[in-house]
């Protein structure tokens, strides 16, 4: 581990002797090149406490001084912090979802532009195989907007969108809403490169947006995860028009299209299986 003391001091490695340190000595001497000594080089100890230390062997410094002598000292340790899997070689069309407000503002602001939802676990085995590949589609589908969610910083929405398998994703692209859904890993990448040659050419839809499915946005509403002025799309089924008009009238959550919706998305989550 590479830490840096703000002193001016560079430490490099975890024994309680640091060598080739630069240390400015007191007595009115000049830099010189020596062994540090640590009392107390823990890090949980470190942090912003006085510590002291001895410099040895000091053979250039310009005047003489002890060959050991004590310098009270004041120093913090700044660690940079490595990347997670998820995190690495990704593109600047892959965006974290952190909420689901978030992923529905993000569905309907994406206008016609096709829209590809990756839902992914930091456990998953497959999840993290895949990864690399995908970051590769993105970046040859720079029109394309990737939306990452963490299943397990989102547990909830997943629940509430019914995704119970890992690695799990979904299509969107303007007033059609959602084009498909499926999973794959590794062995069947082909099925998400077959789905992205035939949505990802552009396209122009009528209308705005549609985003999530109105079912889906009730049973987040429902559960406090987004707001309740959520924007209705085009509700063709009769099934969602019986959600548009529970929307429309608060709410009401003794309506048996909101308790179906809680009993199978929010509520009656079972366990996800990941690849």
């Amino acid at each position: 581990m590479a830490c840096c003391l703000k002193t001016g001091f560079y430490v490099s490695g975890s024994s309680d002797t640091f060598l080739g340190c630069r240390a400015k000595g007191s007595l009115g001497v000049s830099p010189s090149v020596g062994a540090l000594q640590l009392s107390n080089s823990r890090s949980k100890d470190f942090m912003g406490k006085q510590l002291d230390y001895s410099v040895q062997n000091s053979t250039y410094w310009d005047v003489k001084a002890p060959t050991t002598f004590s310098v009270k000292a004041r120093a913090s340790i700044s660690v940079s912090r490595a990347l997670r899997w998820w995190e690495k070689t990704l593109k600047p069309n892959m965006i974290e979802i952190h909420s689901a407000q978030e992923l529905v503002d993000s569905l309907l602001n994406a206008g016609d532009r096709l829209v590809i939802v990756d839902f992914y676990s930091p456990g998953c085995g497959g999840c993290k195989a895949l990864h690399p590949k995908i970051c590769q589609l993105a970046e040859s589908n720079p029109s394309a907007i990737f939306l990452k969610v963490n299943y397990e910083e989102l547990k909830p929405m997943c629940y509430s969108l019914h995704i119970h398998v890992l690695p799990f994703f979904r299509f969107y692209r303007g007033a059609e809403g959602r084009l498909c859904s499926f999973s794959c890993t590794n062995a069947t990448i082909k099925k998400f490169k077959d789905a992205l040659a035939k949505y990802g050419t552009e396209g122009c839809s009528l209308g705005p947006a549609r985003g999530l499915e109105e079912s889906e946005l009730l049973a987040l509403a429902s559960s406090g995860q987004i707001s309740r002025n959520v924007p209705l799309g085009y509700a063709t089924e009769k099934k969602d028009k019986q959600v548009q008009d529970v929307v429309l009238n608060g709410f009401d959550l003794s309506s048996s299209v909101v308790k179906d919706e809680n009993k199978r998305g929010v509520n009656g989550g079972s366990a996800v299986v990941m690849a």
